[in-house]
């Protein structure tokens, strides 16, 4: 659970973990996971503002507006920053992309296919 922590943050894993480092950002669920990391960053952050003197309401709008500015930016880096941890494990530039793109491709082709096979039959005539 320790290594996990690390990880979220950017600690870089022993290569015995590469296996696992490249299923994280390869797999199915790979944006939750990603969300879910930064957010060990993101919540500690927003607990301490909860905490800070003032009308609770200022507090909520902080602590709201910081959550959606953090997830923001971090959504919308998350591809590069997603290559750059693989990079960061040894693993040459664009390895996720091409293999995420790879298993579009091959789950896009099966859905192609069951649609040719149910709806493009040939007609009796």
């Amino acid at each position: 659970m320790l290594r996990w922590f690390g990880y979220a943050v950017g600690v870089r894993l022993p290569q015995r973990y590469n296996d696992w480092a490249l299923h994280d950002a390869t797999s199915k669920h790979w944006r939750a996971r990603y969300v879910l990391q930064r957010s060990v960053g993101i919540v500690p952050l927003c607990a301490v503002w909860l905490l800070l003197p003032g009308s609770i309401w200022l507090r909520l709008s902080l602590v709201l507006m910081a959550a959606l500015v953090a997830y923001f930016y971090s959504c919308a880096y998350m591809d590069e920053s997603v290559e750059h941890r693989l990079g960061r494990q040894g693993f040459p530039h664009h390895t996720g992309r091409r293999l995420r793109a790879e298993a579009d491709e091959a789950k896009n082709a099966e859905a192609t296919a069951r649609y040719l096979a149910r709806y493009r039959t040939p007609s009796k005539g």
